[in-house]
């Protein structure tokens, strides 16, 4: 076994390994937010810049945000689907029920 004690740091945490430097995302600007906003409100042209922004590089909190945005995205359509389906079926199913 090893007998390495981790070392304390100064606000009683763990520090980590001495010469570690955790890597932090810069802050994303409000101007970078505003322009990254009036992009989405185009159309056809937003869809395609949610996936430039979640799958291209930049930002790592931008790609989290844009890759959620799109994974909602996909479930919003998902239950679209399934209701426009089911509406169909019972629209078909009662008009080959009545008689004319």
């Amino acid at each position: 076994m090893n007998n390495i004690q981790p070392q304390q740091g100064q606000q009683g945490g763990f520090a980590p390994h001495p010469g570690y430097q955790q890597e932090v995302a810069p802050v994303i600007s409000m101007k970078e937010w505003l322009v990254t906003l009036l992009i989405m409100i185009i159309p056809i042209v937003n869809i395609i810049m949610m996936f430039v922004f979640a799958f291209g590089e930049g930002n790592p909190s931008k790609k989290n945000y844009f890759k959620a945005s799109l994974l909602f995205a996909a479930i919003i359509l998902a239950i679209y689907i399934v209701i426009m389906i089911l509406f169909a079926g019972a629209l078909f199913s009662a008009l080959s029920s009545s008689s004319y």
